[in-house]
């Protein structure tokens, strides 16, 4: 099946399936799926088959879709959070 070469261990395809599944297990099941993404390939492209092949077949409104759109989403980058030279002033 084709989407093995993108879901090789079928958690999307089966994230799918389950009944009433929420965004936060939709969530945890894409990380899996994810952190499963071998290394060197390209994460997005990889995410982009996966609408493409499940997309037609399911509705934009399940939680899962909704999670793998947002996975395309370019990431933010990084904040500086504070921590003491931003609470200390500087006097040299």
């Amino acid at each position: 099946m084709a989407e093995g070469l993108f879901d090789p261990k079928g958690l999307i395809r089966d994230a799918f399936a389950i009944d009433g599944i929420s965004a936060a297990e939709c969530r945890s099941i894409f990380l899996d799926w994810a952190l499963g993404v071998p290394e060197g390939s390209n994460t997005q492209a990889e995410l982009g088959k996966l609408i493409a092949h499940y997309g037609p077949q399911m509705p934009a409104n399940h939680p899962m879709m909704q999670t793998m759109q947002a996975g395309l989403a370019p990431a933010a980058g990084p904040r500086r959070r504070g921590g003491r030279k931003a609470r200390v002033a500087d006097d040299r």
